[in-house]
């Protein structure tokens, strides 16, 4: 299509503007705390201040003369009320074959706290400030118990148990792999290397917290809920589950949220008690957290320690992988943090690399910590950064550059599609295509000249890689949107999907754009309301390839009920009609009708269609990270002074878009790598790090600039647009090829072993003490 065209211009495969950002920049976003209502009230939580105890008694009888209180709710309340806590899929088993162990979360909690921060008592009151000066009434006798909060500890003979029925405080354990032909290959292996390594625990710390306004209609008996949340229609069903109504009877409305990273995938407890007060006060409810309530009950990520060993031959060709895991799903173990670490992480842990045989045991830990659920890359950045890690150690170990070394593992192009150790079937990728291109793009063989400028100016300098796949979907593959085109002029299309600041609106519209021709501002995107339709939501980086397949299908769909109508408009056959760019037309004559037009002399005035549609399966997007960071050796700072990628990330529909979507996801790798860590005392099970005082959060500067160069070349093959998600890739590639960068400099600064035992995060302090 001629750039002139509406679609040259503001199609796919261009840089359009984000049409969301006219409205954010202008102060014009509607976030939920946003939104008041009528007769609003507000409700604040108490929460415990301890890590584990019974509940000897609460008092709350002075709360109800506090001014301005109009309600006041315990876990006793709740579970009377027939109240239920949070499901739990029974898809687990522990090490004894057992069904898996872990105490459910209540909305409140009901007899026992098992972490601090943990919501104990609601109140409701006509001022946020009346509510929070209520707490102040309420009288908590906690009889305390002993606490476990590493991986370590509770995992010990003997250790104090989070629930008595997860023995060893193990609620779950998954087990992948031969584990005697992984024996017989180590074994007989020329070479062996192994690694201790610790993911440590992260807060996602979205720029907007979560927060809840419920309202309830008595004369319909309903309930609108709104939330930040990046699935919709699973916060409503998981709702209506724990309040036993049916799903007509709640409907959850979502205006623009400000950050989800995984964080916002579930429904939490708040939510429910937020829900119910309305429904028992009859009126609306408002609870807005603070940045404490986020760090102590908002789920956390990551935070999983393994011991992982790789069985070489004499070329450095991988003939076994194993990998000993515990992950810390803290004080309940909830489906979506169990199943990231024992499955959806293994599902890439051989990465690009061909490698046939593993023995993985991975177990899932109670801990008198916050939950752990999805965080940006969910079980993926874990386990791409052992495997990379490792590499790099066994290109130490065999002399061996760390680019040759993976080079002589890849997975080849002929080898597609390629099903790997997991049984999980990759559809595409160019791996040693997309490492050669990341070689040259960073100059990887003019190495040496750059490490001696470093070294001049009194620098250490390190390179570190990552070649690495993801992958994307959420695992489910099924999309249901509708395509609305007014008479009023405007194309409306409604998605189940969520916008929290990956510009998913724009890439919609520009996919619209492809297959009607009209003007970028005729299209309107609407999401985020369970009463217009239903979907999964946005998770796991499927918006894109799931969602946007459905649109351009429902598009299609439309234009082919307009080419029908057109045709009895234009008393022709529907095989003589032609579309372009907003009109439709007899072949070879100059009659003709517009998109519009035609839309307005429907009886609705309107073409609507509502379709779902279906991909085949995830997409395996991949790329090659590379760093290069200065340390100074007097005082252990590290400065990353350079990042180039190549990304593998299918065909792409808004370049500008994606690069941002690499920025972002870097940025919070590099966090990572450099400094996150969500830390809790040993024996008390005090949150250490519960504020932004405490917590690192990489800033604007940790970073010069990326450059990052977009592979088109190979399509993914499991949906019609050719996309692979791509908001979780730069995560997952700048910690190991940071870390990897860090352990480079500390080798050639003679500090081998040191370099092997890093973990995150490379504090100044941590790298300063490897490199004494």
């Amino acid at each position: 299509m001629p750039d002139g065209s509406t679609i040259g211009r503001f199609g796919s495969g261009r840089e359009v503007r984000r049409i969301e950002d006219a409205g954010l920049l202008a102060g014009a976003g509607r976030f939920t705390d946003d939104f008041s209502m009528p007769g609003q009230t507000y409700l604040a939580f108490l929460r415990s201040p301890v890590a584990h105890a019974r509940i000897a008694s609460i008092d709350v009888s002075a709360v109800s003369a506090m001014p301005g209180v109009v309600a006041v709710l315990t876990g006793a309340n709740l579970v009377a009320a027939g109240v239920q806590p949070l499901p739990l899929a029974p898809i687990f088993t522990r090490p004894d074959g057992s069904p898996g162990a872990t105490p459910l979360r209540s909305a409140l909690a009901h007899d026992t706290v098992r972490f601090v921060g943990e919501a104990v008592v609601a109140v409701v009151a006509e001022t946020p400030e009346q509510a929070k000066d209520a707490l102040e009434a309420v009288i908590v006798d906690y009889d305390e118990l002993p606490v476990v909060t590493g991986l370590k500890e509770a995992t010990a003979e003997g250790a104090a148990l989070v629930w008595p029925a997860a023995t060893g405080n193990i609620a779950a354990q998954m087990k992948h792999g031969d584990s005697a032909a992984s024996d017989a290959a180590f074994a007989s292996a020329a070479h062996v290397v192994s690694l201790d390594l610790v993911n440590q625990r992260l807060a996602p710390a979205s720029m907007e917290p979560r927060c809840a306004l419920a309202s309830f209609d008595a004369e319909t008996d309903r309930v609108t809920l709104r939330l930040s949340t990046q699935m919709p229609s699973g916060a409503r069903d998981t709702l209506c589950g724990a309040l036993g109504l049916p799903t007509d009877k709640i409907r959850v409305v979502v205006g623009d949220v400000g950050g989800g990273f995984g964080m916002k995938t579930g429904l939490y407890p708040e939510d429910i008690v937020v829900t119910y007060a309305a429904r028992k006060v009859g009126r609306p409810v408002k609870w807005t957290p603070t940045r404490l309530d986020e760090f102590l009950s908002a789920t956390h990520g990551r935070d999983v320690e393994s011991h992982a060993e790789l069985a070489l031959d004499a070329n450095g060709k991988v003939l076994a992988y194993r990998i000993r895991s515990l992950a810390n799903v803290g004080a309940y173990g909830g489906t979506t943090g169990i199943i990231i670490q024992l499955m959806i992480g293994p599902w890439v842990s051989t990465s690009i690399y061909d490698i046939r045989t593993i023995d993985f045991d991975l177990r899932a830990v109670l801990t008198n910590t916050a939950p752990t659920a999805a965080y940006r890359g969910a079980g993926r950045p874990e386990a791409i950064y052992i495997i990379e890690r490792l590499f790099d150690v066994a290109a130490q170990k065999l002399g061996l550059d760390p680019a040759e070394i993976r080079r002589r593992n890849l997975i080849a192009p002929e080898q597609m599609p390629y099903t790997n150790a997991m049984g999980q079937v990759y559809d595409s990728g160019k791996f040693g295509s997309i490492l050669s291109q990341a070689l040259e793009l960073a100059q990887w063989d003019g190495f040496a000249a750059r490490e001696a400028d470093s070294k001049a100016r009194g620098k250490l300098r390190g390179r570190g890689l990552a070649s690495f796949l993801e992958w994307t979907g959420g695992n489910v593959f099924e999309e249901r949107v509708t395509v609305a085109v007014s008479g009023d002029g405007e194309i409306e299309v409604y998605a189940s999907t969520m916008p929290m600041g990956q510009g998913i609106a724009t890439s919609y519209a520009q996919l619209v754009v492809d297959v009607f021709g009209v003007e970028i501002e005729r299209i309107r995107i609407v999401m985020g309301d369970t009463d217009r339709g239903q979907g999964f939501g946005s998770a796991g980086s499927r918006s894109l390839f799931t969602a946007g397949s459905a649109i351009n299908h429902a598009s299609e769909v439309a234009v082919a009920n307009g080419r029908e109508l057109a045709a009895e408009a234009l008393e022709a056959a529907a095989a003589d009609i032609e579309y372009a760019e907003g009109m439709f037309r007899v072949a070879g004559t100059d009659r003709g009708i517009g998109l519009f037009e035609l839309a307005a002399q429907q009886p609705e005035r309107r073409i609507y269609v509502d379709a779902t549609s279906k991909v085949n399966g995830p997409s395996w997007p991949n790329g090659a990270h590379i760093t290069e960071v200065e340390v100074d050796p007097e005082t252990g700072d590290v400065e990353i002074v350079s990042y180039a990628s190549v990304n593998d990330v299918g065909r792409v529909v808004n370049p500008m878009i994606v690069r941002g979507q690499l920025d972002g996801g870097a940025v919070q790798g590099i966090g990572q790598a450099l400094g996150e860590n969500m830390v809790y005392e040993q024996g008390s099970g005090q949150v250490m790090t519960a504020s932004m005082m405490d917590y690192y959060m990489p800033r604007a500067n940790v970073i010069g600039a990326f450059v990052h160069v977009l592979d088109q070349s190979i399509p993914c093959r499991n949906n019609p647009l050719g996309v692979k998600g791509v908001g979780e890739l730069g995560t997952i590639g700048a910690t190991p090829a940071v870390v990897n960068a860090v352990a480079d400099a500390l080798i050639r600064a003679g500090r081998v072993s040191q370099a092997a035992g890093l973990q995150m995060p490379l504090t100044p302090e941590r790298v300063w003490e490897a490199l004494r």
